[in-house]
């Protein structure tokens, strides 16, 4: 299986700060947010990872990118690991194709269709503004699409009432398991981008992870702009409904990060550095001068 991410957007939550550096390289701790999604693919045994940029974005692919000059500096002095941590970055298998006009994430993805045309097991699609960092998502995502023969899922999320019209938001029936222990499954009805609350069929929101069939890229090139002017994603799955099931899986509000906004970004750091040893005694300490 292949995963795509899409990182061509603008960034403009992050404004002024992504004018010069893309939201997707923004640090969460030590490394920037978009290293910890391709390594959550390759963790669930993606066999290529293609992220989707665009020219205002070289940082991106020069941070995936081999350094050996910065690797022999360090190393010269003794600086092993963070030798060791740049090599790592540049080493990762990870490959690039264009978006050249902001068309929206159904148009980010088509781009990849040459990418995942052969491949007839489905492919992931991974938001660069959202975190996973145990890793675990994908691999019950794929268990899940298995179970209901290759079927594409999509992970969700609560969100309260304020951040629904953020999101794509899922009308879907519950099928198996329970909501209480995190083993639901959702079988989805409807989907509709950004609605505003009184429209939400539910507070479901997808969460920036996707396993998708192949049947999706010729529906994307022929979906037409929706909300915001923009080829939507979930448009496409939409109409892909008429023909395919799709089920859902939810995310446990302690599993997954939205980094998607300034505070949300704030918190993903946080959040993170709480469970480092050393780090969380930073946290601590801040927090006792200020409370």
């Amino acid at each position: 299986m292949k995963a795509i991410i899409p990182a061509a957007g603008q960034g403009t939550r992050f404004l002024p700060a992504s004018k010069a550096v893309p939201k997707e390289m923004l640090p969460v701790l030590d490394k920037p947010m978009i290293q910890y999604v391709v390594e959550e693919a390759l963790a669930a045994d993606a066999r290529e990872v293609i992220i989707i940029c665009n020219d205002d974005k070289p940082e991106i692919a020069a941070h995936f990118s081999p350094s050996p000059d910065l690797v022999r500096s360090l190393e010269h002095k003794n600086n092993t690991a963070l030798a060791q941590s740049v090599r790592h970055a540049g080493a990762l298998p990870v490959s690039f194709a264009q978006q050249n006009e902001p068309l929206g994430l159904g148009n980010a993805v088509l781009q990849a269709g040459d990418f995942v045309c052969d491949d007839s097991e489905g492919f992931f699609v991974l938001l660069g503004d959202v975190l996973v960092p145990d890793n675990g998502l994908l691999t019950r995502m794929r268990t899940v699409s298995e179970a209901y023969g290759n079927a594409g899922v999509l992970a969700v999320i609560r969100v309260p009432d304020e951040d629904v019209s953020r999101f794509g938001i899922i009308d879907a029936e519950l099928i198996s398991g329970s909501e209480q222990d995190g083993t639901a499954v959702w079988q989805i009805n409807a989907l509709v981008e950004k609605p505003l609350l009184h429209e939400a069929p539910s507070n479901l929101a997808i969460f920036g992870r996707y396993l998708l069939t192949p049947q999706i890229m010729q529906l994307l090139a022929h979906t037409g702009p929706g909300a915001g002017g923009e080829i939507q994603l979930t448009d496409a799955l939409e109409a892909l409904l008429q023909s395919e099931p799709l089920y859902a899986i939810e995310v446990d509000a302690d599993e997954g990060l939205d980094c998607g906004t300034i505070a949300d970004w704030l918190s993903a750091n946080i959040r993170l550095a709480a469970r480092d040893a050393e780090l969380s005694k930073v946290v601590s300490a801040a927090c006792d001068r200020i409370f």
